[in-house]
């Protein structure tokens, strides 16, 4: 069992406040025992839920969805993309995002309910309704006769007629916008496809809608395109115009610049200056050429000649090109001729050989003729030279006229080729218009768009909604989810005691153990010792009252027994230096049972053959009097007062030999805590202390009056009843830290009225709340059967 360890010689220290928010933390341990604790509620709350989701069901009326899928496609536009130059763009997020604001425009909307006359079908003007709709609209309806809103302004200030178109044509945005409402238009995964799809409760209708707004989203395509390609031609048509002329104007103006400037061109497209430029530089090269060449061969024969006639004869390389080449030739074979003769003469005569001599006069004179024609042919390419020079220098002249009428040229020509690029761009912009202008023309009449349907939407078998499981799960999860907060908010306001835990962690007090409900149920209504001054309050009969207070002594192996014994030891180690103890019986509150455990713990001791004097302390409200069935004429209160002993007013009980000091309530006696705290009371506990091992004494509850404070210093130790589940925490807590002295005094706890079922719930796993419930059957029944058997 779950009681105190000893030796109990000092109180356990309150904890701190932050030790106490520590152990306030919920861990797996104490969620699951929370579940096990709450489980009822939860259980509850589910039914709930799912009987609201039953009502739900039973009056919601079902919906039924059509659905039609629409691909958009750029490829069926193949064949126009075939004739026209423009390119396809690729279908993007953008884009498919795009057609779902369409599909979702108040202009299809609108076109639909035109073709259905949705605003004349009261079958989708007024669908059914679900309760909790109807609800709603009822709410609204109060709401707006509150504020009194005009639906249409100025309409009583109008004709009939208008009226009635007024009246209509609210009629009409009010389909189109029931009818947007209740629309859906989603993209289907990452794909090119649009689901369409609606709601309603004929199915027929919601057949007939989508269908409508399928056709109505490919026409509007088809239109969409037409109507975009007609204002493109028409543009077009008066753009082409503009270029047209733009362009002629840029071309005349070209032409008129090239005549003013002379920059006339053949047929390559080449200036005349440039041409005749060019030709001059290609002659005035080959005149260099001629210069060069004929300035080599004068300085050839020049130097020849300069050289002398001696060695005219060796130098002389005459081309054979030359006029007189021939004559020269001539005269250089005769001149060998001599030279060889003149030679065999002189080997074979000497020179002085009048034939030598002869042929050396004669060699002499061809030297000189062959020296002659060498001046004749320098002087003939002296005259080429400089004829050649002549004509270079002309030439470059020619040139330097011809650059500079050039240069003025082009200059002119920079702002020809600006004009010519003008009109080139006009040109060209004027034949891509007209090819552009003739592709539209053609769009116009070829009736292809890039969407179409690929699932037409068909009749619904069955209901889309409401889903019979999806609602009953829903249900379920939100009533779990409801019991689960009730639930939290039950154990968020749990502030009492529940086990022993509670008593040593949250009051520093040591545990004495549980003190299990006497009698079932019955205790749960019935207060008999807390009862009023009057007694008007009974719900136990007398012996049944008087059967409580002797379960120690009926029922010795009972577990409220054991307990009392745990106490028993529990003072007997604190006061083992003390002949005569006595004990104090106190609570917090009233109606906790305090006057039921003095009588049984007296009475336990008495049965196990000790001294043993009972007293009822409690002289405002003597509930263990009552209960004990005692009428006497003299008390507690006229022992004290008059000075008399216990014999005077003391009585015994037969069996246990327990002796019983009664209190007898006589009138409103509002001094009661001077009288338990005055001399007189202190000669009365130290005459009894001479008779009795044990003397225990009922006291007033700690909360309301201040008699227990009053008597504490006559008191050896306290025993404190805390009722299960009722006493506050906090409030034992601020009693113990505000009365210290009756705080180190207190020697345990006790909790009585333990529900031994419930118990389990608040026990940790594995601890030994959760096998109390095995004494219960034992206990209850032994205990019940002696009590009935005495009564």
């Amino acid at each position: 069992m779950n009681y105190a360890n000893f030796p109990l010689d000092k109180r356990t220290p309150l904890p701190s406040a932050d030790q106490e928010k520590g152990e306030d933390f919920i861990d797996v341990e104490r969620l699951l025992g929370m579940a096990a604790r709450q489980a009822k509620v939860v259980a509850i709350c589910a039914a709930i839920g799912l009987f609201l989701g039953v009502i739900y069901l039973q009056t919601t009326p079902k919906q039924y969805t059509s659905v039609a899928s629409v691909l958009i496609d750029g490829g069926m536009n193949k064949v126009m993309d075939d004739i026209s130059a423009a390119s396809v763009t690729q279908q993007t997020d953008a884009t498919i995002l795009s057609q779902i604001e369409i599909l979702n425009s108040a202009r299809l909307a609108s076109e639909v309910v035109d073709k259905l006359k949705l605003d004349q079908n009261q079958d989708f003007m007024s669908p059914p309704q679900s309760a909790l709709a109807k609800g709603i609209g009822f709410l609204r309806g109060i709401v707006a006769y509150f504020r009194a809103a005009d639906q249409l302004p100025g309409i009583q200030n109008v004709d009939a007629a208008t009226r009635e178109a007024m009246i209509k044509t609210a009629t009409h945005d009010y389909a189109v916008l029931m009818l947007q409402t209740g629309l859906s238009a989603d993209r289907v995964s990452r794909s090119n496809v649009i689901s369409i799809s609606y709601q309603a409760t004929n199915p027929a209708l919601a057949t007939a809608i989508t269908k409508a707004y399928a056709d109505a989203y490919l026409a509007d395509q088809l239109n969409a395109s037409f109507d975009a390609t007609e204002r493109a031609a028409v543009w077009l048509q008066g753009r082409l115009t503009e270029l047209r002329e733009s362009s002629q104007a840029a071309s005349l103006a070209v032409e008129k610049f090239r005549a003013e400037h002379g920059l006339s061109a053949n047929s390559d497209g080449q200036l005349l200056s440039d041409k005749q430029l060019a030709d001059l530089n290609a002659q005035l090269i080959v005149a260099q050429a001629d210069t060069a060449r004929t300035s080599a061969r004068y300085q050839q024969y020049k130097a020849i000649v300069d050289s002398g006639s001696e060695s005219a004869f060796n130098d002389s390389a005459i081309a054979a090109d030359q006029p007189s080449s021939s004559v020269i030739i001539g005269l250089k074979t005769r001149y060998l001729a001599i030279a060889k003769r003149l030679q065999d003469v002189e080997t074979n005569f000497g020179k002085d050989h009048p034939q030598a001599v002869a042929l050396t006069k004669e060699k002499a004179d061809v030297s000189a003729q062959i020296f002659g024609q060498l001046k004749q042919i320098t002087e003939s390419y002296r005259n080429d030279f400089e004829v050649a020079q002549a004509r270079e220098t002309a030439l470059r002249d020619k040139i330097s006229t011809a650059a500079g009428k050039s240069s003025i040229d082009n200059q002119s020509q920079v702002k020809l080729k600006e004009l010519d690029q003008q009109a080139q761009a006009l040109t060209t912009l004027y034949q891509t218009f007209l090819s552009r202008y003739e592709e539209a023309s053609q769009q116009q009449s070829f009736p292809v768009g890039k969407a179409r349907i690929i699932s037409d939407a068909t009749m619904p078998l069955a209901a889309s909604s409401p889903r019979t499981m999806r609602v009953l799960a829903l249900s379920l999860v939100l009533g779990l989810m409801l019991g689960a907060g009730f639930g939290g908010l039950n154990e968020f306001n749990e502030r009492f005691f529940r086990t022993g835990e509670d008593i040593r962690d949250r009051a520093g007090l040591k545990f004495l153990g549980y003190l299990p409900t006497i009698g079932g149920g019955r205790a749960k209504d019935s207060k008999a010792d807390d009862l009023p001054a009057d007694g008007k309050v009974a719900s136990l009969s007398s012996a049944e009252r008087r059967a409580r207070m002797r379960v120690s002594i009926d029922a010795p192996a009972s577990m409220f027994a054991e307990t009392l014994r745990n106490a028993k030891i529990a003072f007997d180690v604190v006061m083992e230096d003390r002949g005569s103890r006595v004990i104090g019986i106190i609570s917090v509150l009233p109606g906790e049972g305090k006057s039921t455990v003095a009588a049984n713990l007296a009475g336990l001791l008495a049965a196990n053959g000790a001294k043993t004097l009972l007293v009822d302390g409690d002289l405002r409200n003597p509930g263990l009097s009552r209960s004990l069935g005692m009428e006497a004429e003299q008390g507690l209160m006229e022992a004290v007062v008059n000075g008399q002993t216990w014999q005077s007013v003391g009585k015994v009980d037969r069996q246990t030999k327990l002796a019983i000091i009664p209190a007898v309530l006589r009138g409103q006696f509002s001094h009661t805590s001077e009288l338990l705290g005055s001399a007189g009371m202190r000669r009365f506990i130290e005459n009894a202390k001479e008779t009795f091992e044990y003397i225990i004494v009922d006291l007033p509850p700690l909360g309301p009056v201040v008699d227990a404070k009053a008597f504490a210093p006559l008191v050896d130790g306290f025993v404190l009843v805390t009722e299960w589940g009722r006493t506050p925490r906090n409030m034992v807590r601020s009693m113990l830290e505000s009365e210290p002295y009756i705080a180190n005094k207190v020697i345990g706890a006790v909790l009585n009225k333990v529900d031994l079922k419930k118990l389990a719930k608040y026990g940790a796993l594995g601890g030994s709340e959760r096998f109390f419930d095995r004494y219960s059957s034992y206990y209850l029944e032994k205990s019940e059967a002696r009590a009935k058997q005495a009564a």
